[in-house]
C-alpha cells in the first residue's frame, strides 16, 4: 500500500512539474511577444539656453553608420543560416543581380532601427559606410532611409582597404576633421586605424529581444555636445576588445 502510495506522489509530481513548465513556456512567449509591441520612446526634452549655446559652438558631428550585422542581418537564396530561426518572416526582400546571375536578399532589421534613425538623424549628419558590394548596400540602404532623405551619403566595398584579409574603413575619406566624425560598426577590425572614433556595438542576427540600439541613444544624445568625440571614445577602448 505505502509501495503504491509513494508511486501515486512521484506521478502526480512528474505531470505537476511537465504542466508547470508548460505554464512557463506559454507565459515567456506571452511576455515576449507584449513587450515586442510595446510603443518604444525616447523623450526629446527641449534644450536649455545654456545647451542650446554649447551646441552652438561645437561643430555638428557625423555619424557613420555600418549595415549588416550591425543595422540588420541577411542571407540569400541558397544558404541556410543557423541564426536566423526557420519561417522567420523577413522585413523585405531585396532582389539584385550580381555577375548576371539574379540574387534574392531576406533582410531582417534589427529591432528599433527605424526609431533609432529617426532620432539620431536629429542629431548628426548619417553617412552609410559598408564592406558590401555597392549593388546591394544600396538597395538596403534605400529601404532603411524609406524616401526621408536622411542616408544620403554612402560608402561601399569600393571605398575600403583589404587588410590582413578584412576590410578596413578610412573615416578621412568622410570628413577631414576626425574630431566631429565616429563609426558604429560590429567589427573592430573595420576601424582598426580609428578605434579613438569607433563604438562598438554586439553583433546582431535575429534576437528580437535586442535593445543595443536604444541602449546608445543617451550616449550618442550627450556626445553631439562635445569638442572633440575622441575625447569621449577613447575612454572605451576596452569595450572593442569585448565585442
Amino acid at each position: 500500500m505505502l509501495k503504491q502510495l509513494q508511486m501515486g506522489l512521484r506521478a502526480f509530481l512528474l505531470l505537476a512539474s511537465r504542466v508547470w513548465t508548460c505554464v512557463c513556456y506559454v507565459l515567456k512567449k506571452q511576455v515576449r511577444a507584449f513587450v515586442q509591441h510595446q510603443p518604444v520612446k525616447y523623450e526629446i526634452y527641449p534644450l536649455s539656453p545654456l545647451s542650446r549655446h554649447r551646441l552652438n559652438i561645437v561643430k555638428r558631428k557625423v555619424l557613420v553608420l555600418d549595415l549588416d550585422e550591425t543595422l540588420i542581418h541577411s542571407h540569400h537564396d541558397g544558404v541556410v543560416r543557423q541564426t536566423v530561426k526557420p519561417g522567420t518572416p523577413p522585413d523585405f526582400v531585396l532582389k539584385v543581380t550580381i555577375d548576371r546571375h539574379p540574387v534574392r536578399f531576406f533582410v531582417h532589421k534589427r529591432p528599433h532601427v527605424d526609431f533609432f534613425l529617426d532620432i539620431v538623424s536629429q542629431w548628426y549628419e548619417l553617412v552609410v559606410f559598408t564592406a558590401s558590394m555597392e549593388i546591394y548596400g544600396a538597395a538596403v540602404a534605400d529601404k532603411l532611409d524609406n524616401r526621408r532623405g536622411i542616408l544620403r551619403r554612402r560608402f561601399y566595398r569600393q571605398h575600403c582597404t583589404l587588410d590582413c584579409g578584412s576590410y578596413t574603413k578610412d573615416l578621412s575619406v568622410i570628413l577631414d576633421d576626425l574630431s566631429s566624425v565616429f563609426i558604429l560598426d560590429n567589427s573592430p577590425g573595420a576601424y582598426r586605424a580609428f578605434p579613438d572614433n569607433a563604438i562598438p556595438i554586439k553583433s546582431w542576427f535575429s534576437d528580437p529581444m535586442d535593445t543595443a540600439l536604444l541602449n546608445l541613444l543617451p550616449v550618442l544624445d550627450a556626445l553631439r555636445f562635445t569638442q572633440d568625440v575622441r575625447s569621449v571614445l577613447s575612454r572605451n577602448l576596452h569595450l572593442h576588445r569585448v565585442w
